[in-house]
């Protein structure tokens, strides 16, 4: 565990805090370990714990009566979350949490740390600015639900994750499905508009390989709001 202060000194919430109270709170964490595609809290659950990612990736996914889910949250090293029940004890988890990758993670539970936090408000204030920039975040995720077609959505989610090495071919590690999760929609939606893309000339794509070759193709998409789904 002697890698976990580092990984809090670079991290809001705890790179507040002094020498001594981060080493005090590495002290208490609960480490775990979880192979990729494992569940880390269940939607429904009572889960009172703030967790800090040490390695790998998690994924926080909302899943609909009919099986489509939608990842609406995406951590890495250093990322922080926490489940409602850490702040209110009648409130459970409104996400499924999962290991996207093989992962290690950290875990506090509110008796350890509350009392920490409350004895220092920039901790506090780092708190409830990471909260105001994940509601953010949510809500942007929902207007383009609401309002933009899957195609937009789709373009968007090619910038933001393969848009800085455009023109050159990458190894497709996300699956159909990954891919819809990540949109809200289906991955025969998603097959569709990825070939339209393509015959469009903004990518090539294989079975084994994803190129963008139209970068600002994709771009003009997403500045129009508009796209056949």
């Amino acid at each position: 565990m002697n890698e976990l202060p580092e990984i809090m000194a670079q991290c809001p919430v705890f790179d507040s805090l002094v020498d001594d109270q981060r080493e005090a709170v590495a002290s208490q964490a609960l480490r775990r370990s979880f192979k990729k595609g494992r569940l880390i809290a269940l939607y429904g659950e009572a889960w009172p714990y703030l967790l800090l990612v040490g390695k790998g990736q998690l994924s926080a996914v909302k899943e609909s009566r009919e099986g489509r889910r939608l990842v609406v949250l995406t951590l890495g090293r250093g990322d922080i979350f926490w489940g409602v029940g850490f702040f209110h004890e009648e409130l459970v988890m409104p996400v499924t949490l999962e290991a996207s990758s093989d992962c290690q993670v950290y875990l506090w539970n509110q008796e350890n740390l509350l009392p920490i936090l409350l004895k220092n408000g920039p901790a506090l204030w780092d708190l409830c600015r990471l909260m105001i920039t994940r509601m953010w975040e949510v809500s942007e995720i929902v207007e383009g639900l609401a309002f933009q077609p899957v195609a937009v959505r789709l373009a968007r989610f090619i910038v933001d994750h393969y848009g800085d090495v455009a023109q050159t071919p990458m190894a497709r590690t996300l699956t159909l499905d990954e891919m819809a999760a990540r949109v809200g929609s289906t991955r025969e939606q998603v097959c569709r508009i990825l070939y339209r893309f393509s015959d469009e000339g903004m990518i090539e794509i294989t079975r084994t390989e994803f190129t963008i070759t139209d970068p600002e193709g994709l771009v003009d998409l997403l500045d129009s709001g508009a796209g056949k789904n």
